[in-house]
């Protein structure tokens, strides 16, 4: 079994519009496919290092009862118009360990492919042991994709 999954598709936009969506707070909550990011508070990111607030709301998984509580983004990569991958830290400490991320390949058409990926192959072992990644599923990464199309499309700003 792997501790990684990617997903791809191509989106008919440069990969600057996508990379527009990723850097901005709100833009993570605009394409969240899972239900749980309710909305978000902090500037654009332009750096490794950077951080922003999201106001998550577990419930709709329907998994662990944790009601509404906040996660800090912290960006890991950050390659303009090229990938951005992030980390969470929130209540737990130390850091659970696992990353989410976006490729963007230009296309000769003048799209993008995009690539989402989850990686949890560095979460601690207390976490590995229990036996809950991944916690968010290739699907869920599939409908994110397509959510993220679907923003870009209408002239994300």
């Amino acid at each position: 079994m792997t501790d990684r999954i990617e997903v791809s598709r191509p989106i008919p936009a440069i990969p600057a519009e996508v990379f527009a969506v990723l850097t901005d707070p709100i833009g993570h909550v605009a394409i969240d496919s899972s239900g749980m990011l309710m909305d978000a508070t902090g500037e654009r990111v332009t750096a490794a290092g950077d951080t922003f607030v999201v106001h998550m709301d577990r419930e709709a998984l329907g998994d662990v009862p944790l009601g509404r509580y906040d996660v800090t983004v912290v960006i890991a990569t950050f390659e303009p118009d090229r990938e951005i991958a992030w980390t969470i830290e929130g209540t737990i400490r130390p850091p659970i360990g696992h990353v989410y991320g976006y490729r963007l390949d230009p296309q000769d058409d003048g799209g993008t492919l995009a690539t989402s990926y989850y990686d949890w192959s560095d979460i601690r072992p207390e976490w590995r042991e229990r036996g809950i990644f991944p916690v968010i599923s290739e699907q869920a990464l599939k409908g994110t994709l397509g959510i993220l199309e679907r923003v870009v499309r209408r002239g994300y700003r």
